[in-house]
């Protein structure tokens, strides 16, 4: 078995799980590959990397599961790096909320032992794809939480014309318009108010960012749908972020949103609910 280890570079906590996880795994006689730019830190923060290990350069060829240390964020870059690869992707929570990094420190020696044992279930995450005629975006022009259009800078709101299926369905004056999949519904678009989603369902869900109309609500849409998108702005610039990606388009881009053609592969432990995770992250009662 050959696995590899994404981690968040600023975070202290950090150092510690992955000494704790590489241990748990070497111990095993598993082989332990490191992202590039983590290696270094962890040189750098005077880590002992003496033991025989190798360091991730471009894909994940040869991988047989990634694990990355921190936060959400530090998941999302973990599966931009997996890409199409289809390595399935385990998150540590080092950070605060962590929806998708739903494994704590102190539970890395069980999860651990679980994996080697075979007793984990695999779920699949849809995520987005942008198109433009000219490929502005950045070379991973796929999403996992969600594809945002905002405004340039502290500007006047800009104006969306949104298609869905080819049918139009509104004009949003706002600072911004989200497209998230279920497995981004408790991310940023929860924090404009859009609804929780179970990750299994297959929607996508289009929350406006501070709209100008106080009728203006969210709406969920079938994942086979593909919508399209219009901007309009007064200084004719806006921005494009996946998942948190950051692109500048001018007003003339069109730009089309649909499922992508791959999924990412997330490791849960046998016993993770999504439900038990809301709970206790969010504070619910018993």
């Amino acid at each position: 078995m050959r696995i590899v280890i994404f981690g968040n570079k600023y975070r202290e906590e950090v150092i510690k799980y992955t000494q704790e996880l590489s241990d748990a795994f070497r111990n095993r006689g598993v082989e332990i590959c490191f992202e590039k730019e983590f290696c270094e830190f962890l040189i750098e923060k005077g880590v002992d990397l003496s033991y025989p290990h190798h360091v991730l350069e471009e894909d994940c060829n040869n991988i047989d599961m990634a694990f990355s240390i921190g936060g959400d964020g530090t998941f999302i870059k973990g599966a931009a790096k997996i890409g199409k690869s289809g390595v399935p992707l385990l998150g540590i929570n080092a950070g605060r909320l962590g929806f998708l990094a739903d494994v704590s420190g102190d539970e890395i020696g069980n999860a651990v032992e679980e994996i080697m044992e075979g007793r984990y279930k695999i779920e699949e995450r849809s995520l987005l794809r942008l198109h433009t005629d000219d490929r502005l975006y950045t070379d991973f022009n796929y999403a996992l939480n969600e594809i945002a259009v905002l405004k340039r800078d502290s500007s006047a709101m800009i104006t969306i014309h949104a298609w869905a299926n080819g049918v139009f369905l509104n004009t949003y004056q706002a600072d911004g318009l989200l497209v998230a999949t279920s497995t981004g519904s408790t991310a940023y678009s929860m924090s404009v108010g859009g609804p929780i989603v179970v990750p299994q369902a297959a929607n996508f869900i289009i929350t406006p960012v501070a709209p100008h109309s106080l009728n203006v609500r969210p709406i969920i849409i079938p994942d086979t749908w593909e919508i399209e998108l219009k901007v309009e702005s007064r200084n004719k610039h806006f921005l494009i972020a996946l998942d948190g990606r950051n692109n500048m388009f001018t007003d003339q881009t069109t730009l089309s949103i649909r499922k992508a053609d791959f999924s990412i592969k997330t490791v849960k432990r046998e016993d993770q609910d999504f439900f038990q995770t809301l709970r206790s992250k969010l504070s619910w009662g018993n």
